[in-house]
């Protein structure tokens, strides 16, 4: 590709979805977002009436008060008096409080309502069973997404669908924002042969974390994801979005008056989550990611790793919206299993400007760095990697020494085609 094909690349993606320099924390514009169960009730309450319920959802399926979609639909006076019966629970990776690290979450209760929180959650993800949908007459789905293709709730979402469309049981979603915001789009796309959509069944295990072709940040939100499944996998659910009232697609989460609520254990902070692109193929690999920090993944490290120099790699590079230091770092009782409580070189990353960061051109500079620093110490599982990063191609340009930007820049008529696709099923400005 030429230079000026690039650059005009460049310019398109940047039209379509880069915003401006984001404010300082502390002069943040708060929009007061009303997610989707506070529309529902308000405003949309005729669609659940008179109808027995199934929720899947966890910890942060909350109102803007803070209250729990669990509690609304099962006491709030509103939902009551409109004969409205929440008889089945399901809860995703991580369980109903979004405290489990580990496979087989087990089955529990709801102490108030007194109803089974359901498992979707065993050896992999799946959607509600058949079995347990019997005599559900309207299914719901209130989970977090966190902007980026690797999310294994957004896979419970498209079984989920995939289960309504098969029981004829109209299906809601009630929307939330994408908390990295809707404005931006990059990375490569999924390569379609590693993307699997169907349902997990017997011997052939499903991917909630590999679905489909979209860019590695997919600038969508989970209604709008619905939408766009439900229609080009031909899955026919009765499927009904409720949007959010407030938000903006350049609205990141902390400007929207909603409580920042762990979507998982090692996430715990809106930086992890704008961070979370870069490093997550990572995963597949002998490098540490952060699990069993109070900052997972906003660092890596390894005991091989010469942090100063990927870190002078880095800084020679430059890495836009990012400062990177050298550190050190002790893994407490990490889920991944990698260097628990061994004290290792690591990078850290910390975000100066969030509007100018790109998770994709952050992770394949970093994958080049340590090739370059530690060819023989790296050590790859090439399909989880490419699973999450997105492609085989790309690793295999990075191992042979190609510049990581022009890595990155090769995918970029993918991701500006994806961005022009996906209008349609877009509902937010």
């Amino acid at each position: 590709m030429n230079l000026h094909r690039i650059a005009a690349l460049l310019a398109v993606c940047a039209s379509l979805g880069h915003a401006q320099r984001g404010p300082e924390p502390d002069r943040l514009t708060i929009e007061k977002v009303k997610p989707g169960i506070t529309v529902l009730l308000e405003k949309r309450l005729g669609t659940i009436q008179h109808r027995r319920i199934a929720l899947v959802t966890n910890q942060a399926g909350q109102d803007e008060k803070g209250k729990s979609d669990i509690d609304l639909l099962h006491d709030d006076p509103r939902a009551v008096n409109s004969g409205v019966r929440l008889v089945a629970l399901f809860a995703p990776e991580h369980g109903i409080r979004g405290t489990e690290d580990h496979s087989n979450v087990a089955v529990e209760v709801d102490a108030k309502s007194g109803l089974v929180v359901h498992s979707l959650f065993g050896a992999q993800s799946i959607g509600p069973p058949d079995s347990l949908l019997a005599g559900v007459e309207t299914l719901i789905v209130d989970l977090p997404d966190i902007g980026t293709r690797t999310w294994t709730f957004t896979g419970v979402m498209l079984y989920s669908l995939r289960a309504a469309a098969r029981n004829h049981i109209p299906i809601l979603v009630l929307d939330r924002p994408n908390p990295i915001t809707g404005t931006r789009t990059e990375g490569p796309l999924l390569d379609s042969a590693l993307a699997n959509s169907d349902d997990p069944a017997p011997g052939k295990p499903g991917k909630a974390f590999a679905l489909y072709p979209v860019p590695l940040r997919h600038g969508m939100t989970m209604g709008e994801m619905a939408l766009m499944f439900n229609d080009r996998l031909k899955i026919g659910a009765e499927l009904t979005v409720i949007p959010m009232e407030g938000w903006k697609r350049s609205t990141w989460f902390d400007e929207t008056g909603l409580k920042w609520i762990r979507p998982s254990p090692n996430l715990p902070t809106l930086m992890s989550a704008l961070i979370y692109p870069a490093l997550v193929a990572f995963e597949g690999t002998n490098v540490s990611v952060g699990r069993g920090t109070t900052d997972a993944f906003q660092h890596i490290g390894a005991p091989w790793l010469k942090a100063r120099e990927v870190v002078d790699l880095l800084q020679e590079r430059g890495t836009p919206g990012i400062k990177v230091e050298a550190e050190r770092f002790t893994p407490n009782a990490p889920t991944d299993g990698k260097y628990p409580s061994q004290s290792i070189p690591g990078v850290k990353f910390i975000v100066t400007d969030r509007d100018r960061v790109s998770a994709a051109r952050l992770g394949a500079a970093l994958l080049a760095a340590i090739i370059k620093t530690s060819p023989d110490s790296l050590k790859i599982q090439t399909r989880t990697f490419d699973e999450r990063f997105g492609a085989a191609r790309i690793r295999e340009a990075l191992l042979r020494g190609d510049d990581p930007d022009t890595v990155i820049d090769r995918e970029l008529p993918a991701m500006i085609a994806f961005r022009e696709s996906i209008k349609p099923y877009l509902l937010y400005r």
